[in-house]
């Protein structure tokens, strides 16, 4: 291939390259034998991560679903395998097809009036929601529920730093809940997470007439909205959340799905891409891009955003997952789901030296108090079989001693038997 370009060696085929850039370079470290022979090293390599052998009792985002084979299967049509936006709708009617129908069905899932085509992950969706939530109000401070996941925090964090926007931190009571009794004044908005970083359903009830005339930002969980009422029927201003639950694998943390929908009022104030439909000139139903930021084009300091595109192949995996499932189907995995976690609980909370930390309802997702050292009980869970998660994400939020469990439609009794005997000493 050098001989057929020009050019003697890899060095000058890339001699362009400012040689401050090339020092950085470094090399894979593969070894120099047949394509067969390497991938059989690497196949060796991959087998020494253990999580991969391990049944994942692994929530605080990312969970362990069942992916129906009809996912896989649509989304690797060629026509489909894009993740980036389309900017020509003529030749673009079937992704602008499938942006389209996912809109309308998050709007259904979270009660809203609009919805965009999706955002890079829940995290960044919710921080775009903060920030599209200060553009509406424009005071200068966001009340934040301390329960948030951590990693959502962080982003959070980040944004607000950039905007100068400044977050007011509401605690937590002992059931798991955030406590709303006394907001500050003169709020933009009011950000809570249901399930929360504990897996406590918060109670969303008479919440926006609380916080005044701020905005109400919820960040939820979509599967579990397969049994909990939503969030707009509550009077939220804007929903977000991570979509991975809805036909996503685990991924080893990627790539993920923002899901966000808000009311039909504030569609100049929406980031992202809205894909709409209408009829030519002959009447013919197609689809266009109705509406989108404006960083791309002309007048980008006022854009709403600097996420340029959204995870269109993400956003077409959950709208086959939801479209195969339906609604009976998505409210029967989300039973399932509660029903496991809450067996699991129960007998967990039977077992010396644990009990549940807290006693706010919960969807499929708990937090465990343990006599022992958690890091050692979790090296027992381990060595048993089963990967949870680390303890220092919990010490984050306040709380010692204790692990998060969570728990899906995929967990067999077989599992959840073993496990119980496993943290209980049993081998």
């Amino acid at each position: 291939m050098l001989a057929a370009i020009g050019v003697e060696s890899l060095d000058a085929l890339f001699s362009d390259i400012p040689a401050a850039v090339r020092e950085r370079f470094r090399p894979l470290g593969l070894p120099s034998r047949s394509e067969m022979e390497v991938a059989a090293w690497l196949e060796e390599m991959a087998g020494a991560n253990a999580g991969s052998r391990l049944v994942p009792f692994l929530g605080g985002g990312i969970y362990d679903h069942y992916v129906p084979s009809v996912v896989s299967s649509l989304v690797s049509r060629s026509e489909f395998v894009t993740a980036y936006t389309p900017y020509q709708p003529e030749v673009s009617q079937g992704t602008l097809t499938a942006m389209f129908e996912f809109q309308t069905l998050i709007c259904e899932l979270t009660g809203m009036e609009i919805a965009n085509a999706s955002l890079y992950d829940g995290a960044t969706a919710l921080a775009e929601a903060a920030m599209m939530a200060e553009r509406i109000r424009g005071r200068g401070r966001i009340a934040v529920a301390r329960t948030l996941f951590p990693q959502f925090r962080r982003v959070l964090d980040t944004y607000a730093w950039g905007a100068d926007l400044s977050l007011v931190e509401l605690d937590y009571d002992p059931s798991g809940r955030c406590e709303f009794d006394n907001p500050a004044d003169e709020l933009s908005a009011v950000i809570v997470q249901t399930p929360n970083a504990f897996g406590v359903i918060e109670s969303l009830q008479g919440l926006k007439r609380r916080i005044g005339d701020a905005l109400l930002i919820v960040s939820a969980y979509p599967l579990a909205l397969g049994l909990l009422e939503p969030p707009g029927a509550f009077g939220a201003d804007i929903v977000v959340g991570e979509g991975q639950s809805l036909g996503l694998p685990m991924g080893f943390g990627g790539p993920l799905l923002g899901l966000f929908a808000t009311r039909k009022a504030y569609l100049r104030q929406m980031p992202g891409r809205v894909a709409g439909r209408t009829v030519d000139t002959e009447g013919q139903v197609g689809y266009v891009m109705a509406s989108q930021t404006r960083e791309q084009h002309i007048r980008r300091a006022r854009a709403t955003s600097n996420i340029c595109t959204n995870s269109a192949l993400c956003a077409l995996a959950a709208t086959i997952y939801l479209s195969s499932v339906g609604g009976d189907g998505l409210r029967s995995v989300a039973k399932k789901n509660l029903e496991n976690a809450h067996d699991l609980a129960g007998r967990i909370a039977q077992i010396d030296g644990f009990d549940l930390a807290f006693d706010g309802p919960f969807f499929n997702e708990f937090v465990v108090r343990t006599a022992e050292d958690p890091d050692a009980v979790r090296t027992r869970l381990a060595e048993g079989g089963f990967l949870v998660a680390p303890s220092k994400g919990l010490v984050a939020l306040g709380v010692e001693n204790a692990l998060r469990i969570a728990v899906t439609e995929r967990r067999t009794k077989a599992e959840l038997d073993r496990f119980v005997d496993v943290l209980g000493g049993k081998r």
